[in-house]
C-alpha cells in the first residue's frame, strides 16, 4: 500500500469510531434535484467510503433536508443547522461531503464549522481525501478550499448577473410581464390581444384619474359589478381569471412602469440581514439599472404615470415630516389639505367633531403638540372660513357654470358607455364559453356516458353563468338608462344656470365641492388677529385676501338678540310680562337658545338687561297702590275694593297674580262719611293696622 492509502486510517481512531459517521447532501436548487441526478448519486455514495473507513452502514446518518437549497448561507438550511447542532455536542466522529461547495459557499460558515469540528475532534472528508480540522496543514488546506469555493460562486454569479444586465442594457431580457402585456411568437412585448382585458386596464387608469385615489377607483370597479383580469399560476398557469378587482392589485399596476411603455430593469436590489434573511429594496427611480422608453406598446404615457406616483404620495397622508396635500376626502371640512398655518408655516390638518347633529371641522397646527407636547400654533373653526370660501368661488365661477354643466353631463355619459362596454364584453365572453362546452358535448360519443355526463354538466354550468351575465347587464343598462334619461339632463342644465343651488345641493358631496376647490385654489394661509384673516393663492398666481369675523363664544351664542330685547322694551309700556312673551311668539322671536319665551324668561331678561319692570313703568305715570288710594280718600282697603266692583275707580294689572296700581282719584271722586270723620289734620288715613298694606311688586 501507498502511503496516501495509510493516511486515513492513521487519523481514524477509536474515539472517532464509537461515534456516528455523519453524511451531508445538498443541491443547489430543484431544478438540479430534478436533473442532475448524477451528482446526487455520487454523494450518496460517499456511504461506503464511511464504511471503508470502520463506520458500520447503520451508524452513518444522511442528512438530505437541504435537497434544493443554496449554500451561499446557512440561514433556512435546517439540514446544515442540525449537522452542526450534532458536531458540536460531539456525537459526530466524522463529516461526509462531495466537496466543500456542498458543505458551505460562505467563508463564515466554513470556518465556524472547522472551528467546532477542531473542538469536537470531528474529522472531515471529501471525495479527495480525509481531514483532520485539529491538524494545522490540513486545517489550512480545509480554509483554501473554503475560500476557493466561496470564490468560485463569486465567480458564477458575476458570469450570469453580467449576461443578464447585458441584454438587459439592450432591453432584449425576457421579464415577467403584468396583466394586459404579453409576448408576441417573435419575442416582442404587446398588448394583451383579449380586447376585454385591454378596455379593463383602460377603464381603470381612467377610473384613477377621475376618482385620484386606488381606493376609489376599486370602488368604481365594484360599484359597477366590473370584473378585473389576472393570470392564475399552479397547475393552470397562465390561464386567464376574472374576478373583483382589489386595493393591492391596483397599487401594484399604478406603480409598475411597463404599462407606460418603458422596459425596466433593476427597479429593487435584493438586500441580506445580519441574521441572514434577504428582502427586496425598492430603489429609487435615478438608481434603476436599466430605462428604456417607448420600448413597446402601452396603456398610459410616461407622464401620467409620473402623475399617478405623485398622487399616490399624496395619498399617504403620513409621508415625509410635514403632512402633505392629500386627496378629497368625505369629510366637510373644504379646504382638507390645502390649509397653512401663518404662524410657522406648516401644513394644518383638519379634525372633525359633532355640533348640532353634524360633522363640523377645525383646523389645527400640531406639529408642536406632537413634537414638543407644546400647545398648538392656531386653532381655527372651519365652518365660517369654509363659507366665506364657498360664497367666493360661486362669484368667481357664475361665467363659467354653463360649460362645466355641458363637462358634468358629458363626463357622466362617457363613464355609462365605458362601464356597459365592460359590461358586454363579459357577456360576450361567457357567450363563448357556453357555445364551447357545448361544442365539446355535441362531439363527444353519447355512449361514453363517463365523459358525456361531465361535458353536459360543465355546458349547463356555462349556461347559467351566460345566463346570470345576461341578467346583470339587463339590469345594469336599464338603471343607466334612467340615469340619464331626457328628464335628467334638463335637470343638468338647469342646475347649471343656478351655480349656487348646485354648489348646495344635498346631491353634491363633499367631495365633489373640494375638487372644485382644487381646479380653482393653490393654497390657503390662516393667520389669527382681529378676526380670522385667509389669504388665499390662486392657481397661476393671483392672491386674495378675506377678513372673516371671529367666531362667536358659547355664550355669545346663546345671548338674546338686541332686537329681541328691544321689543321687550318697548313692549312693557302696555303689555304684562306674560302678555309680552306671546307677543313675541307671535311674531317669530326666539330666545338665544332657540325656545319660545315665558313671562319667566321675559322678567330674567330685564333683570339681565336692567329693563324696567311693567310695575315701575305704571308707578312713573302716576298710579297708586291700594293702600296709597285708602288713605288719600281716608277710607279702608275694603271700601276701594268696593269701588273698584262699582265701578268708581280704575285698576291697571302689572301682573300675572292679579296685581294691581289705581288711577288717582280727584277732588270730586268717591268718599265716604266714615272716612270724613278719620281725617286728622295731618291728612294721614286713620285706618286700622291689620288694614296697611305694601306694595305688591
Amino acid at each position: 500500500m501507498t502511503s496516501l492509502e495509510h493516511d486515513p486510517h492513521q487519523k481514524v481512531r477509536a474515539e472517532h469510531l464509537r461515534r456516528d459517521a455523519y453524511l451531508y447532501i445538498r443541491q443547489s436548487t430543484l431544478q438540479q434535484v430534478l436533473h442532475n441526478t448524477e451528482s446526487t448519486q455520487r454523494q450518496y455514495a460517499l456511504r461506503q467510503r464511511a464504511v471503508a473507513l470502520g463506520w458500520p452502514v447503520e451508524r452513518v446518518v444522511v442528512i438530505d433536508n437541504d435537497l434544493g437549497q443554496s449554500g451561499a448561507s446557512s440561514a433556512d438550511r435546517e439540514g446544515f443547522q442540525k449537522l452542526v447542532a450534532e458536531v458540536g455536542m460531539g456525537r459526530a466522529g466524522i463529516v461526509l461531503g462531495l466537496e466543500v461547495s456542498r458543505l458551505a459557499r460562505n467563508c463564515s460558515d466554513w470556518h465556524r464549522l472547522l472551528e467546532i469540528c477542531s473542538l469536537s475532534g470531528t474529522l472531515i472528508l471529501d471525495e479527495d481525501g480525509l481531514y483532520d480540522p485539529d491538524d494545522f496543514n490540513d486545517r489550512l488546506l480545509l480554509g483554501l478550499k473554503g475560500a476557493m469555493s466561496e470564490a468560485e460562486l463569486h465567480v458564477l454569479r458575476a458570469r450570469l448577473t453580467g449576461g443578464i444586465r447585458s441584454k438587459a442594457r439592450r432591453g432584449e431580457l425576457r421579464m415577467r410581464l403584468p396583466i394586459g402585456l404579453e409576448y408576441d411568437i417573435q419575442g416582442r412585448v404587446v398588448l394583451d390581444p383579449d380586447r376585454q382585458v385591454q378596455q379593463a386596464l383602460r377603464n381603470f387608469f381612467e377610473a384613477y384619474q377621475r376618482e385620484g385615489s386606488a381606493w376609489g377607483a376599486v370602488k368604481y370597479f365594484n360599484k359597477n359589478g366590473l370584473c378585473f383580469p389576472r393570470r392564475l399560476g399552479g397547475a393552470n398557469k397562465g390561464q386567464l381569471a376574472w374576478g373583483p378587482l382589489g386595493h393591492t392589485r391596483a397599487l401594484q399596476m399604478l406603480r409598475n412602469p411597463r404599462y407606460t411603455g418603458a422596459f425596466v430593469f433593476g427597479r429593487s436590489k435584493m438586500c441580506q440581514s445580519f441574521n441572514g434573511r434577504k428582502s427586496q429594496k425598492q430603489q429609487a427611480q435615478e438608481d434603476w439599472h436599466t430605462l428604456i422608453p417607448d420600448a413597446h406598446a402601452g396603456y398610459i404615457s410616461w407622464q401620467q404615470y409620473q402623475d399617478n406616483l405623485r398622487s399616490l404620495r399624496a395619498c399617504a397622508q403620513a409621508h415625509g415630516q410635514d403632512r402633505r396635500k392629500s386627496p378629497p376626502g368625505q369629510g366637510p371640512a373644504l379646504l382638507q389639505g390645502l390649509v397653512i398655518c401663518g404662524v410657522c408655516g406648516r401644513r394644518m390638518t383638519v379634525r372633525y367633531h359633532q355640533r348640532h347633529g353634524g360633522m363640523v371641522g377645525d383646523y389645527v397646527c400640531q406639529k408642536e403638540i406632537v413634537e414638543h407636547a407644546r400647545d398648538p400654533c392656531q386653532h381655527m373653526p372651519g365652518a365660517g372660513i369654509d363659507a366665506a370660501i364657498g360664497a367666493l368661488l360661486l362669484e368667481m365661477m357664475g361665467p363659467v357654470s354653463l360649460e362645466l354643466a355641458f363637462a358634468v353631463q358629458v363626463e357622466l355619459q362617457t363613464r355609462m358607455e365605458q362601464a356597459d362596454q365592460l359590461r358586454r364584453q363579459q357577456v360576450e365572453r361567457a357567450q363563448y364559453e357556453a357555445d364551447l362546452a357545448r361544442n365539446r358535448y355535441m362531439q363527444v360519443d353519447p355512449r361514453n356516458r363517463l365523459v358525456a355526463d361531465t361535458l353536459e354538466a360543465d355546458w349547463n354550468v356555462s349556461l347559467r353563468i351566460l345566463s346570470q351575465a345576461q341578467e346583470h347587464y339587463r339590469e345594469q343598462r336599464k338603471t343607466d338608462g334612467n340615469t340619464l334619461d331626457e328628464t335628467s339632463r334638463q335637470q343638468v342644465l338647469a342646475l347649471s344656470q343656478d351655480l349656487p343651488r348646485l354648489w348646495r345641493d344635498t346631491h353634491t358631496s363633499d367631495q365633489d365641492r373640494k375638487r372644485m376647490v382644487r381646479l380653482l385654489i393653490e393654497d390657503v394661509t390662516l393667520t389669527r388677529a382681529d378676526g380670522l384673516k385667509v389669504q388665499i393663492r390662486f392657481r397661476g398666481g393671483a392672491t386674495k385676501v378675506l377678513t372673516v369675523p371671529r367666531p362667536l363664544t358659547v355664550g355669545e351664542q346663546r345671548k338674546t338678540p338686541a332686537t329681541v330685547v328691544s321689543n321687550i322694551d318697548s313692549l312693557l309700556d302696555t303689555y304684562r310680562e306674560e302678555q309680552v312673551a306671546e307677543e313675541l311668539n307671535h311674531r317669530g322671536f326666539h330666545s338665544g337658545t332657540g325656545q319660545p319665551f315665558t313671562a319667566r324668561l321675559v322678567r330674567t331678561i330685564c333683570r339681565v338687561y336692567h329693563l324696567r319692570s311693567r310695575f315701575d313703568r305704571l308707578r312713573a305715570t302716576g298710579l297708586l297702590t291700594i293702600c296709597e288710594v285708602a288713605a288719600q280718600r281716608h277710607v279702608t282697603r275694603g271700601t276701594v275694593a268696593v269701588w273698584l266692583r262699582k265701578g268708581l275707580l280704575t285698576a291697571h294689572r302689572y301682573n300675572a297674580r292679579n296685581g294691581c296700581l289705581y288711577e288717582c282719584p280727584g277732588p270730586d271722586g268717591p268718599i265716604s262719611q266714615k272716612g270724613r270723620k278719620r281725617m286728622d289734620k295731618s291728612g294721614q288715613c286713620q285706618v286700622a293696622p291689620e288694614h296697611n298694606c305694601t306694595n305688591e311688586v
